[in-house]
C-alpha cells in the first residue's frame, strides 16, 4: 500500500514540478558532472559545488548535497552525459539472494520489495548494515548484519549474519547462519564468492512403540504407541558464486547461485500392519527407515535495471537443482530497490 500511496502522490504533484524540473534541467545543462569513487567503491555522480584540501562538496541528484573528505577519494572524472545514470551505486551491495563486499556509508538505508516480502536495510554505520526481511504475513522474521569493506585494490571482503524465528506462526523453528564473502572487482562489474555454514533449530517428535502378543489366534496383537517431542538441531554448509556486469548505463546482468551440501542421514521407526486373512487379525511389526537429506542448488540469472539513481528494478527467473532432479519455478523473480 505504501508503494501504490507513493505512485499517487508522485503523479498528483508532476504537474506543479513539470515547470521547475526543466528550468532546473536547462540552468544544469551549462555545467560539468562528475563521477567520485570513494576508496570503498561507492560512487557519487553530481555537480562539484566547492572543494579544497581536505574535502568536496557535490551537488547530487538523488542524496543532495554531499561533502567527501579528500582521503576517502579514490578517483575523480568527468561525465560527459549530464543525465547519465551510473550503475554499480547503493544497490550495488546485493544481488538477488545474497550479498557482497561492497559497503554503504552512514545513513544510507534502503528497502529491497519482492514478492513475498519486504527486505529494509540501514547503514547504522560506515561499513556496518543492519536489516530486517520478513513476508507479507510477517512469518518468518529474519534479522542481518553485514560488516565489509576494501581489502586491497578491486578486492572486498566481510562478515555477515542472519539470525531469525518462525515468529508468530512456529516460534519454535529457529535459523542462525554465519557467513564471510570476498568481491573482486568494483560496484559496475564484479564476481563475489560466499560461504557458510547454517543452523535450523526445529522440533521433532519421536515414537516409542511397544507390541503386545497375544495368547491365541482369535484375539489380536496390541501395541502401545507413545511419541514424545524434542527439540532438534542440524547444521550445513552453504556456497555461493554470484556477479555483476555491466551491459550500458542502465542494465546489468545479474547471476545469484545458492548450494547447500547434504546433511547426514538418520533413521526413524516406523509401525507396519498387517492383515492376515487367514486369522483374521492385523500383526504388527517395527521397522527402521532411513531418511536422506539431499543437496540443494537454486540457480538465479536476471537483468538488473537502473530506473533512477534512487530506484531498481531486478527481473530474473530461478531454477532448483533438488534429489536428482532440476526444477524451473514458474514464478519470476521480482525485486524492486528503493532508496529510503
Amino acid at each position: 500500500m505504501k508503494l501504490l500511496y507513493q505512485i499517487v502522490i508522485i503523479q498528483s504533484l508532476l504537474l506543479l514540478t513539470t515547470i521547475g524540473s526543466f528550468a532546473q534541467t536547462e540552468q544544469d545543462s551549462t555545467q560539468v558532472n562528475h563521477k567520485i569513487v570513494k576508496q570503498n567503491g561507492k560512487t557519487f555522480v553530481g555537480i562539484i559545488i566547492s572543494q579544497d584540501a581536505r574535502e568536496v562538496l557535490l551537488q547530487t541528484e538523488d542524496v543532495g548535497l554531499v561533502y567527501i573528505p579528500k582521503h576517502e577519494i579514490e578517483k575523480i572524472s568527468e561525465i560527459n552525459e549530464s543525465n547519465e545514470i551510473v550503475t554499480g551505486g547503493l544497490f550495488a551491495t546485493r544481488y538477488f539472494l545474497t550479498t557482497n563486499g561492497f559497503s554503504i556509508d552512514k545513513g544510507d538505508n534502503y528497502v529491497q520489495w519482492n514478492i513475498f516480502g519486504p527486505d529494509f536495510q540501514f547503514g547504522v554505520a560506515d561499513n556496518f548494515t543492519l536489516g530486517i526481511m520478513t513476508s507479507w504475513v510477517g512469518m518468518p522474521i529474519v534479522g542481518t548484519a553485514k560488516y565489509s569493506g576494501k581489502i586491497a585494490d578491486k578486492l572486498y571482503g566481510g562478515l555477515g549474519f542472519l539470525g531469525g524465528t518462525g515468529s508468530w506462526a512456529s516460534p519454535e523453528y529457529g535459523l542462525l547462519l554465519p557467513f564471510g564473502f570476498l568481491s573482486a572487482g568494483d560496484r559496475a562489474n564484479n564476481i563475489n564468492f560466499t560461504t557458510g555454514y547454517g543452523a535450523l533449530f526445529y522440533p521433532r517428535s519421536t515414537s516409542d512403540i511397544t507390541i503386545t502378543q497375544t495368547p491365541t489366534e482369535y484375539s489380536t496383537n496390541s501395541y502401545d504407541y507413545r511419541s514424545t517431542d524434542t527439540n532438534e538441531a542440524e547444521g550445513r554448509f552453504l556456497f555461493s558464486i554470484a556477479g555483476m556486469f555491466r551491459i550500458n548505463s542502465k542494465y546489468s546482468f545479474v547471476f545469484d547461485s545458492f548450494f547447500m551440501l547434504p546433511g547426514e542421514d538418520y533413521s526413524t521407526e516406523e509401525l507396519v500392519v498387517n492383515y492376515d486373512p487367514v486369522a483374521e487379525k492385523d500383526t504388527y511389526s517395527v521397522r527402521n527407515v532411513t531418511r536422506e537429506t539431499n543437496a540443494l542448488l537454486v540457480l538465479v540469472p536476471g537483468i538488473r535495471f537502473q530506473v533512477s539513481p534512487r530506484s531498481s528494478l531486478q527481473f530474473g527467473f530461478t531454477g532448483v537443482h533438488f534429489d536428482g532432479e532440476f526444477l524451473p519455478v514458474p514464478i519470476p523473480m521480482i525485486q524492486w530497490f528503493k532508496r529510503i
